[in-house]
C-alpha cells in the first residue's frame, strides 16, 4: 500500500486529468464523492475548476494516488455561506476543495499530506482555510475534525438531494493565533 513517506506531492499537470478522472470515478462507489454520479458535466470539469489558487496531486511509485485544490470562493452558495457563518469577505478565505485518493492507497496518509499542502497555501495566502463537507460521508468528516477543523455553519447547497442532511461548512484555526 505504501506510507506516507512514499508520498511526493507536486503541482498538478494538464497531463495528470486523465489519471484524475480514472481515480476519481473509481473511488466513488466506495466514498460517495463526489455525491451526483455520474455528474451532469464532464468529470475534467469537476477536478480542474474556476478561481483555482493552486492545485496539487499525491504521487506513489510515480503514479498519481490523490488530488487536492484549493479554491477562491468568488460567488455562489458557497461564499454566500462562509460568509454569513463566519463574517469574512470571500476574499479572505481559501477553499480547501477536490480531494480525493485513489481508494487502493486510503489510510497510507496520503490525504492528511494533500490536505496539509493546501492549508500551509491558504495560510501563505493569507487566507483563512475553509471547505465544505456532506455529513453522510462521515469518515470524511471525521478525518477533517481530527485534524482540528470545527464546525461553524450549514447549507443545502443546490446540488444536494433533498433527503441529505446539510452540508457542514468547516475552518481550520490557525495555531498560531491560539
Amino acid at each position: 500500500m505504501g506510507t506516507s513517506s512514499d508520498v511526493a506531492l507536486r503541482d498538478r499537470e494538464p497531463a495528470d486529468l486523465p489519471r484524475l478522472v480514472g481515480v476519481l470515478e473509481a473511488q466513488q462507489a466506495g466514498s460517495g464523492y463526489p455525491v451526483r454520479w455520474p455528474l451532469p458535466f464532464p468529470a475534467e470539469e469537476f477536478v480542474v475548476r474556476p478561481g483555482e489558487l493552486g492545485a496539487w496531486v499525491a504521487q506513489v511509485g510515480g503514479v498519481v494516488a490523490g488530488h487536492v485544490a484549493l479554491l477562491h470562493p468568488a460567488s455562489g452558495w458557497e461564499a454566500a455561506a462562509f460568509r454569513e457563518a463566519m463574517g469574512l469577505p470571500p476574499e479572505r478565505m481559501a477553499t480547501v476543495s477536490t480531494l480525493f485518493v485513489d481508494a487502493e492507497r486510503r489510510g497510507a496518509g496520503i490525504g492528511t499530506r494533500l490536505i496539509d499542502v493546501a492549508v500551509a497555501h491558504a495560510r501563505a495566502l493569507g487566507r483563512v482555510p475553509v471547505l465544505d463537507v456532506v455529513q453522510e460521508h462521515s469518515p470524511a468528516a471525521a478525518l477533517y475534525r481530527r485534524r482540528g477543523w470545527r464546525v461553524v455553519g450549514e447549507a443545502r447547497p443546490h446540488w444536494l438531494p433533498a433527503d441529505r442532511e446539510p452540508v457542514l461548512l468547516m475552518t481550520l484555526d490557525d495555531p498560531a493565533e491560539a
